[in-house]
């Protein structure tokens, strides 16, 4: 997607892929990846997601990257943390105790940024993109996720010719076919979460998968 599409979903508030509550795959699974409890954790396109200040409970310091700038505002603002920023090329780094988001664009983020990290989660990142630009994205997650650091990836998968995405569905055929080549894979859980999502119910979408998957950079 054109940044100006993200940037209009921000204007307008029109943010249905933010969620209230922390994801519930990101509770169940992340303590058994084994993540130092005090290590970097990278969290990709991140919006304003309570998922950070989980991370950050846990001990970890949060690494964010995050395209628009009023989301990151809000982030800080709705959880009451008291940031500094500045701006450094072409990212404006924000900083507060334990998370960090650098606002800008992902593709231009030096991979020297996420050189320190432990881990890395992945909950609306990989399922922004359209079929077309996703294996630019995956290309420059592998080059900033060091060799054999652990993430988490949450996808959601669908029938792609029932709805307009995003978010886009992305099959565990996908992700083996084009991720396999700079990740180790473990599916981890996959349910049908339909019954909770009333846009896809309203659209009759017969069945909506979330996943979460275990990856491992090669």
């Amino acid at each position: 997607m054109e940044p100006n599409f993200w940037h209009d979903k921000w204007h307008q508030q029109l943010i249905g892929f933010h969620q209230s509550q922390v994801n519930q795959l990101l509770l169940t699974h992340w303590q058994q990846l084994d993540i130092p409890s005090q290590g970097q954790v990278f969290v990709p396109l991140c919006g304003k997601s309570l998922d950070m200040c989980y991370l950050a409970e846990l001990g970890h310091n949060v690494l964010g990257c995050e395209l628009n700038l009023s989301a990151v505002e809000q982030f800080y603002a709705e959880n009451q943390l008291t940031v500094t920023s500045q701006t450094l090329a072409e990212h404006k780094l924000f900083n507060c105790e334990q998370i960090q988001i650098w606002q800008g664009d992902i593709f231009t983020l030096a991979a020297q940024t996420t050189q320190n990290i432990s881990g890395f989660y992945d909950r609306a990142a990989l399922i922004a993109w359209p079929e077309s630009l996703r294996l630019g994205y995956v290309k420059q997650l592998a080059t900033l996720i060091p060799k054999g650091c652990t993430g988490l990836l949450v996808t959601l998968d669908y029938p792609q010719e029932t709805l307009q995405g995003p978010p886009f569905a992305v099959s565990p055929t996908w992700i083996e076919v084009h991720m396999s080549e700079y990740f180790e894979i473990r599916l981890l859980a996959c349910h049908d979460v339909l019954e909770d999502n009333p846009r896809f119910v309203k659209k009759a979408v017969p069945w909506l998968n979330e996943a979460a998957y275990q990856l491992k950079r090669k």
